[in-house]
């Protein structure tokens, strides 16, 4: 059937927003009008004529209303097909009324969760009947029109203004949303119960979902097409809820990069002002200062040829000053968690620069799951939130290190955790010196730091780079002592690494002849 003339609606929402004026152009083509409880109020204070649910069955809300739909006068309305004789004959036999719409949303589940709420509140948030009827309807599309999200209703109203009838692709594309609607709501639910009610990490069915995709230009290449979808349900705030005050669309890139970038600036959150600089989902410089312009270029300075075309993140208002200096480079992307009004100033003479306004930034110690697809199957691991503490180090060289020399550590070591690995990290005076990242040897990527900061000396007519006297990060154990060898050829005095290799006494051993202080950690941050 293409088209489908409505003459009985049944609306019961959660969501009333828009209900009234649905009701009224409703009323105006003289549909009758069916509801429940609190939409069946709205509506008659609105002053339209609405027949109960309890009517239409002969039976009365129960149970706290969890029983009201739940019954063939219902059921039967939806899910006939109307030019079946058999079905028509028990519709008859039975005095079943034909439903031709249903406008449905569902209890507030997701929210009842965010705002804290306790148990037994949680499960009386758990929609039954809706979903029966959102099912029942979308499944007899041919002949039932399903509308599940108030954005449809104009296109609805639209669908019955010439003819009071619907067309069938607009019922098949209801229906599928419909569907889609019951999935991650039943996603959301099992999700609660596995995670938060039950504990667990990794439940037996695990349903990944996400809504309102924004259809991205392509994917990492032209020929790959892409999208960005946020999660259903509650889940932390980053670049995908960002506000873009300016600039050409995201691309698929962007948003990795600009994850990267946010992610490592989170680190920062509480502390003097960081400026993180990130090419390729790696960083290429960062520092803290006491000012941020200072902090922008002590990050600049790490690796300038890197920062072209890369993506710069802030843990603190973007001022003016720093704003025009990022506009002397081209940048991607800037993100902050707020900007001045003189900061707008100067991005706004970059057309094509997107600038990203975060405000709070994203807790970088949160728990969660990544997800990461493979042939025939995923892969699915906790966030890496591991955290060290001074406490936690352990000295293992005859030589302990300075407190200078342990504050760098601490800074390489949380740089190096976000550098794909193998990762060597330099650090001096709270800013890199050179960064070595996703070599396949630990040896290569402590010299290619070190190459990145003898060309920053010559660039900028320093009497030495910065890795002399600094600390180095090592993302996992020096499996060798060769890349230990490098680092101290480079210049620098101390180390920082996880421990646990076979040969850790060669490595100590080597640190000591060259006068180096070394902890390990005990933690290991791979990121591939």
């Amino acid at each position: 059937m293409s088209e489908v003339a409505i003459k009985r609606a049944l609306l019961s929402v959660s969501d009333k927003s828009g209900l009234v004026e649905l009701g009224k152009a409703l009323g105006a083509k003289g549909v009758e009008l069916v509801s429940t409880g609190g939409t069946a109020k709205a509506l008659r204070d609105a002053g339209l004529e609405v027949r109960d649910v309890s009517d239409l069955t002969g039976f009365p809300e129960m149970m706290d209303g969890r029983v009201k739909t739940l019954h063939p006068m219902v059921h039967g309305g939806l899910l006939a097909v109307r030019d079946n004789p058999e079905h028509a004959a028990a519709m008859d036999a039975h005095s079943i009324g034909a439903i031709d719409l249903v406008v449905v949303n569902l209890y507030p589940f997701e929210a009842t969760v965010a705002k804290g709420a306790d148990r037994d509140e949680i499960i009386e948030n758990i929609d039954i009947g809706g979903p029966s009827m959102v099912r029942s309807a979308a499944k007899n599309h041919q002949f039932v029109t399903i509308v599940t999200d108030p954005a449809d209703y104009d296109t609805l109203i639209g669908e019955l203004s010439a003819t009071g009838a619907t067309s069938l692709d607009f019922r098949r594309k209801c229906a599928a949303k419909a569907f889609a609607a019951t999935a991650a709501y039943d996603s959301m639910i099992s999700q609660w119960f596995a995670f938060a009610d039950q504990g667990e990490t990794f439940p037996g069915m695990l349903a990944v979902n996400g809504k309102a995709p924004v259809e991205l230009r392509y994917g990492e290449n032209p020929h790959q097409k892409a999208a960005l979808y946020t999660p259903v349900g509650p889940h932390a705030k980053g670049i995908a809820q960002a506000e873009q005050l300016q600039g050409k669309e995201l691309s698929y890139n962007n948003y990795n990069d600009a994850d990267a970038a946010l992610e490592l600036c989170a680190e920062f959150a509480d502390g003097d002002p960081a400026v993180v600089i990130v090419k390729h989902a790696n960083p290429c410089g960062v520092a803290q200062a006491a000012s941020l312009i200072d902090a922008w270029n002590d990050a600049l300075a790490c690796d300038s040829v890197s920062a072209f075309g890369g993506i710069v993140a802030v843990n603190t208002e973007l001022d003016g000053e720093t704003a025009a200096a990022i506009c002397e480079i081209f940048t991607e992307v800037v993100i902050a968690p707020s900007v001045s009004d003189e900061a707008r100033e100067a991005f706004a003479k970059k057309k094509n620069l997107r600038l990203l306004i975060t405000g709070d930034l994203p807790n970088p110690r949160r728990g969660g799951l990544q997800v990461k697809p493979i042939t025939g199957g995923l892969l699915v691991q906790t966030r890496d939130n591991g955290a060290i503490s001074e406490a936690d180090l352990k000295v293992v060289t005859k030589r302990a290190p300075t407190e200078q020399e342990l504050k760098d550590c601490f800074f390489a070591w949380t740089v190096a955790r976000h550098v794909k690995s193998n990762a060597i990290v330099y650090a001096k005076d709270g800013a890199t010196a050179g960064i070595g990242a996703g070599q396949m040897n630990r040896r290569d990527s402590s010299r290619i730091a070190a190459m990145k900061a003898a060309e920053a000396a010559e660039k900028y007519g320093w009497d030495a780079a910065r890795t002399v006297g600094s600390a180095v990060a090592s993302d996992a154990f020096f499996p060798f002592a060769d890349g230990l060898l490098a680092a101290a050829e480079a210049g620098a005095t101390a180390i920082i690494q996880p421990g646990g290799s076979i040969r850790d006494e060669e490595v100590i051993a080597a640190a000591d002849e060259k006068g180096l202080a070394m902890v390990f950690t005990g933690m290991r941050h791979f990121r591939h």
